[in-house]
């Protein structure tokens, strides 16, 4: 009993901390199952993590919706965009080596983190122009300001593809991918980039997590693990989406790019032991 509330608490960091910077809490919730349970598949904790990231994106998204932030054309087109690539890595999991797994993760992680840090946010010139076949977006959200921006939405569905299969394979949720690709590739404000992203991981999160189960990845225990998790996150979404509010941008980004990296180090850490 007291090991499922420990789960709760660390669904309600997750859910705080991952629905404030829109990563839906999947690159956090997964190296700490890592740590807890290295003799299990990595199948098995991935179909943990992505369970979890549908219930706090879903709570997140409930918070986002009311504070008007959600670009819902771009979220639904690229969330569509994400399925294939979110069965095709809930299905190629099982062919890989737990150990080569967390390399593969924590160089990701440390690799994302170091890029963010450096650039967290990307300055965009009002007089730049834009070529016609850019969508343009009027975000106007409950506390009544208003953002503007541009973006070209066939590189927005190609990067979805990628974010779906990697997010998937890695049990992510695909936030901490697609926040930093909206932000500095497709020009999307910092607030409108980690509410649309919440909106996104909804739907591909959903996706992998039916193939996982379909796959047979869950047993019972991991069952009970995830509602564990996924309860204590539900409740941290709300305060996360709240503190969205009270954050900079780019303090978000970067938060995130210290938590990457501390992950990182750790998963390399125990690999090497």
């Amino acid at each position: 009993m007291i090991e499922y509330l420990m789960f709760v608490g660390i669904g309600i960091l997750i859910g705080a901390y991952g629905t404030m910077i829109g990563a839906g809490g999947g690159f956090i919730l997964m190296p700490i199952l890592l740590i807890l349970f290295p003799d299990r598949s990595a199948e098995m904790l991935t179909s943990i993590s992505l369970a979890v990231v549908f219930f706090n994106a879903s709570s997140g998204t409930i918070a986002y919706v009311r504070m008007k932030r959600i670009d819902y054309k771009a979220a639904i087109i690229f969330a569509i965009a994400t399925i294939p690539g979110a069965v095709l890595g809930a299905l190629t999991i099982s062919y890989i080596n737990r150990v080569i797994f967390n390399y593969t993760f924590a160089m990701i992680l440390a690799a994302l983190s170091v890029y963010l840090f450096i650039k967290p946010t990307k300055k965009i010139s009002p007089h730049r122009v834009h070529p016609p076949s850019h969508t343009t977006s009027v975000i106007t959200d409950a506390k009544g300001n208003t953002y503007t921006f541009r973006y070209n939405i066939k590189i927005g569905i190609f990067l979805s593809i990628f974010v779906g299969y990697i997010s998937s394979l890695l049990g992510l949720g695909g936030g901490i991918i697609h926040v930093p690709a909206l932000v500095n590739l497709l020009n999307f404000p910092v607030h409108i980039a980690t509410a649309t992203s919440h909106f996104m991981q909804v739907i591909m999160a959903l996706a992998g997590t039916i193939v996982h189960i379909i796959e047979g990845s869950f047993d019972k225990e991991s069952y009970f693990i995830t509602i564990a998790v996924a309860i204590g996150a539900i409740i941290g979404a709300q305060t996360g989406a709240i503190l969205s509010n009270k954050v900079k941008g780019k303090w978000i980004i970067r938060g995130l790019a210290l938590a990457l990296l501390i992950v990182a180090v750790r998963i390399l850490y125990i690999n090497l032991k």
